[in-house]
């Protein structure tokens, strides 16, 4: 069986990162291989929260997996707390990955123009790093202006994007996705992106490659939920370890997701607690 390693933090609550990635890649045929850089009682948009920091025994799991000669078809990474784990994700990536290994990078560091607290500019150079590895990346609109130009600029091309006619807007996503694809010579995929279509709200995420640039797009429907970001990933990189072409994997991402929002809103379920997506996994087996 295949196997991805994911270097994530794991939640007890929230249906995010380790606890969303698991099952999603389970189920699609591959075998999930944790690599925790935090365990948290629940997710960071709860009121309160114990974490407890894994960057000291990351080394320690390495070694040990060294030891076995493991060498995963897959990595992705997710959410790292700051600069230290984006290094140990770049030491893990050159120990550990081969000629054949497809990696996936969701760089995680802000979204709706302003970055997380985690964020730092060590942290942005150092996730560049881990980009240039990467065969998809995942980032936000906010996240992709970050990569390309750090904090300051970022916010500057923020607003500027913010003002523009929605036709506009989207052809300057499209320059901004070029750039991404050419300056770090990987797939991007930027996500989340808000569209109006016949006075219907949508959810627009744009696939970039080195020759052509796809819009995949779904009516929108309730907030932002915990975790989305997470299962999308997850489904990304576990189509990309079976080879399945980029554009089939976002739809069949975008699908499962939005079913999961869809039965969330219908249940009431608060957005810290993440999507209804378990009744929906079975899908991903397709």
């Amino acid at each position: 069986m295949k196997k991805i390693a994911v270097l994530n933090d794991l939640s007890g609550m929230g249906k995010c990162s380790l606890t969303a990635a698991i099952p999603v890649i389970s189920v699609m045929g591959i075998q999930a291989c944790p690599l925790p850089t935090a365990i948290l009682s629940c997710q960071t948009g709860f009121p309160s929260y114990y974490c407890d920091d894994y960057t000291d025994r990351m080394d320690i799991i390495m070694d040990e997996w060294k030891k076995l000669d493991f060498h995963p078809d897959g990595i992705y990474t997710g959410f790292l707390a700051d600069a230290a784990q984006a290094d140990k994700a770049v030491k893990f990536m050159y120990e550990f990955k081969t000629s054949e290994t497809k990696i996936l990078v969701d760089p995680v560091m802000g979204d709706d123009g302003e970055e997380y607290p985690i964020y730092t500019e060590e942290l942005c150079r150092k996730m560049r790093f881990l980009v240039k590895e990467a065969n998809i990346i995942t980032p936000n609109l906010t996240e992709a202006l970050l990569l390309l130009y750090g904090r300051e600029k970022a916010h500057a091309e923020w607003n500027r994007l913010s003002v523009l006619e929605e036709e506009k807007y989207l052809s300057e996503i499209e320059k901004t996705g070029r750039r991404l694809t050419e300056e770090f010579k990987v797939e991007a995929v930027i996500t989340g992106i808000s569209i109006s279509s016949e006075g219907e709200a949508e959810m627009g995420n744009l696939i970039c490659q080195s020759e052509s640039q796809t819009w995949i797009t779904t009516r929108k429907e309730g907030g932002s939920y915990s975790g989305t970001g997470d299962i999308f990933a997850s489904v990304l990189s576990a189509g990309m370890v079976k080879g399945i072409d980029t554009v089939s994997t976002v739809k069949k991402a975008v699908d499962f997701i939005s079913k999961g929002i869809h039965d969330a809103v219908l249940e009431g379920t608060d957005r810290n607690e993440g999507i209804c997506f378990e009744a929906h996994l079975a899908e991903l087996a397709k």
